[in-house]
């Protein structure tokens, strides 16, 4: 066993023990310590994992968000947080759906207002006690969360310059052609051969 490897093993076992109320679950995974807590405890959880003399998270690296829309509570927010003293990172994350918000960690580490602002605005993930969220990525009259799964990939309205009204306008999308399912075997829609093919032939004829 390596020495971060015995290092992560026992940050697991203390974060374990610290943390026994608020945790669902820990596992290592990618060298990397991942917990699931309760969503209500996120803040308090953040903070012992800063303050805590053993762990000494101190940086927040990313918080972002993955969208399983299949799942009741279709969402899961992860806080990436680095040790520089422990050289160790930690992944916590929580679940939450559309509904529900999620307490703001901005007091614990300012630097989450910006990242809750993004996960706001991709995701449609509401963090309450927020200072200013709003969107920060999209326009503010923006229709939907452009990282869902169930968002159109072509959007909902498209952007151009009208000439005659000197401004930008947003209009519904107009797909100019309409989808089309091909059918590669058909020898009408198939593939064309590509150069070289007919040294392919050649050879199997022989």
């Amino acid at each position: 066993m390596d020495e971060k490897r015995e290092a992560l093993d026992e940050l697991s076992t203390y974060v374990a023990g610290a943390l026994k109320r608020d945790l669902l679950q820990r596992e290592l995974r990618f060298g990397e310590l991942m917990v699931t807590v309760k969503r209500e405890a996120i803040a308090r959880v953040l903070k012992l994992l800063r303050n805590d003399s053993n762990c000494l998270f101190q940086m927040l690296i990313d918080i972002t968000a993955v969208d399983y829309p299949e799942r009741t509570e279709r969402f899961e927010v992860v806080y990436n947080l680095l040790s520089l003293k422990q050289n160790l990172r930690i992944r916590v994350k929580l679940t939450t759906d559309e509904a529900t918000p999620v307490p703001s960690v901005n007091d614990v580490f300012p630097a989450a207002g910006w990242y809750e602002r993004e996960c706001w605005d991709m995701y449609g993930v509401f963090f309450s006690d927020h200072p200013d969220l709003r969107r920060m990525l999209t326009d503010y009259g923006f229709d939907g969360h452009p990282l869902r799964k169930d968002f159109p990939l072509t959007g909902y309205v498209e952007v151009r310059y009208d000439d005659e009204q000197r401004r930008v306008v947003y209009e519904p999308v107009s797909l100019r052609q309409d989808f089309r399912s091909f059918d590669f075997l058909s020898p009408w829609e198939g593939m064309t051969p590509l150069p070289g093919d007919e040294k392919a032939t050649k050879e199997e004829s022989k």
